[in-house]
């Protein structure tokens, strides 16, 4: 077993390791590889310290160029959705008609008992650009500015245009053929066409 004690191979080795004052050198076959004077590398820990501020860094700039008025308007949509299901759910349940009306700065849900205040839209920036209707046919006119949530279980396809003040060309539309839930589908889609997820 090999010990510190004199004669022991490990021991051996391990002063072949160390020159007459007891500091470390290296082996002669290592001592071709020494740097010369003034030469500096980096290490693995400085190498993998500048690629973790480079990546703080660009995902820090990522965060700041994305379009917040596009971010803000798609959260006003999404709590759109939610609302407008919910106010189709409701009619079904209280057999009463229900409708949804713009209103300056947001949107009223009219028919519920008990009645709700008109709620603003979550961003400033939010506005309604249109509500399209494709009425079904022997169904009353649709108006310009309200969307039908009930009570019948199939409603007319019908969608609601947001749009950003702020930039006008940013829009989004929230669709439904009827059936199906209110869901995002991309500006422009027909009416009456199974709404999906934006690309």
């Amino acid at each position: 077993m090999p010990t510190l004690a004199a004669g022991s191979p490990k021991a051996a080795h391990r002063r072949s390791w160390h020159c007459s004052t007891g500091s470390p050198r290296r082996p002669e076959s290592l001592r071709g590889h020494q740097r010369q004077p003034g030469q500096r590398g980096f290490t693995l820990l400085e190498l993998l310290v500048v690629m973790a501020i480079v990546a703080i860094a660009s995902a820090g700039v990522v965060l700041t160029l994305r379009d917040s008025s596009a971010s803000d308007l798609e959260r006003d949509a999404q709590r759109l959705a939610a609302v407008l299901e919910s106010g189709r759910a409701q009619s079904r349940m209280q057999g009463t008609p229900v409708t949804w009306r713009a209103v300056p700065g947001g949107f009223a849900l009219e028919g519920l008992n008990p009645p709700l205040p008109p709620q603003v839209w979550l961003s400033a920036d939010t506005t309604l650009s249109a509500v399209l209707h494709n009425p079904t046919p022997g169904a009353p006119n649709a108006s310009a500015d309200r969307l039908t949530l009930g009570p019948e279980p199939i409603l007319e396809a019908q969608a609601v245009v947001l749009a950003a003040r702020s930039k006008p060309a940013i829009r989004l539309q929230l669709a439904t053929d009827g059936l199906r839930p209110f869901a995002l589908v991309p500006v422009g889609t027909a009416l009456g066409t199974t709404p999906g997820a934006t690309p």
